[in-house]
């Protein structure tokens, strides 16, 4: 048995000690309490396929094992799909999109989500894919290792150490770069969606993602940029305009919190895992921390075991 210090307590670093722990090692997490992870702002789609749109073959590939991943180990992981409107005058956004993406089917959106009514005539359902709430299922993941003698604190590390502090750990990764990213949390008791609907804009698309006691998260602008300061005005604007025309009475919805998180991506978006100076690095997760940490931790574990045999 190995001794492990994972460094990172965002969803790839859980994954990553999950995985150790289920194998039997010793694992200790180190964990920076004054700063909150990337995954913290995270909006939970388990969506392989609607990020074929953007993304390369091996998200889409990678991403279809994660909802069974965290369907073991979480509770709250929803099986509803994925349903992708545009507005009329944007419904070349939603032929682009079809035209990007699989596993999909044409439909009238009120069929779904009867709240919508006949705002939308047709969109776009990617019935096999979940989503999850990031926060509640970081924490069960958290109290379930510490459940296996897992130890969470802020001292040195005393074993192997895997890497996993996302943006955090670019000084030893210089190709890493951040991706800022901006969210609201909305709660609307007027309005009920059962799955995560994402709405095209050529300038600004966006998701609304479900949550419980009538919460929505909203998000997420992508921008080239390692400023980690507060939403700007014009983000919100943009975010609960598109809210509106998703839906009017979110316009009377409460805003019970905005944050701003940097996603760590290389050049391709793609994660990877690193060998240097004596420690493992798994990072790069860019929008894909939930789809593709489970995946990726996988092949960490793969690794691992390839080179204790050599």
């Amino acid at each position: 048995m190995s001794r492990w210090s994972v460094l990172g307590r965002g969803v790839a670093g859980l994954c990553v000690a999950t995985l150790l722990a289920e194998q039997g090692e010793s694992v200790e997490i180190i964990t920076d309490e004054t700063r909150l992870a990337a995954s913290h702002w995270a909006g939970g789609m388990l969506a392989p396929w609607c990020e074929g749109e953007s993304a390369p073959a091996q998200v889409t590939e990678w991403g279809q094992r994660a909802a069974g991943w965290w369907a073991q180990r979480v509770s709250g992981v929803t099986h509803h799909g994925t349903l992708v409107l545009a507005a009329p005058r944007d419904r070349q956004e939603l032929i682009r999109f079809a035209d990007m993406t699989q596993a999909h089917q044409w439909v009238e959106p009120a069929t779904l989500e009867p709240q919508l009514e006949n705002r939308f005539a047709r969109g776009l359902f990617f019935a096999d894919e979940a989503h999850l709430d990031p926060r509640q299922a970081m924490q069960q993941l958290r109290e379930t290792l510490t459940q296996r003698g897992v130890d969470f604190h802020r001292g040195q590390p005393v074993g192997k150490v895997i890497d996993c502090r996302g943006i955090h750990a670019a000084q030893a990764l210089p190709s890493l770069r951040a991706v800022r990213g901006e969210m609201l949390i909305l709660q609307s008791r007027d309005v009920q969606f059962t799955r995560p609907i994402r709405l095209l804009h050529p300038r600004f698309p966006c998701y609304l993602v479900p949550r419980d006691e009538g919460r929505f998260m909203l998000g997420a602008t992508m921008v080239e940029s390692h400023d980690s300061s507060p939403i700007s005005a014009r983000a919100m604007m943009e975010l609960l305009s598109a809210a509106w025309t998703i839906h009017p009475a979110l316009a009377e919805a409460r805003v019970l919190e905005s944050g701003t998180g940097l996603r760590p991506a290389f050049s391709n978006n793609v994660p990877e895992i690193h060998y240097q100076d004596g420690r493992f690095y798994l990072n790069g997760m860019y929008r894909h921390g939930f789809l593709l940490a489970p995946v990726m931790a996988e092949k960490l574990m793969q690794q691992l075991k390839q080179e204790s045999h050599s």
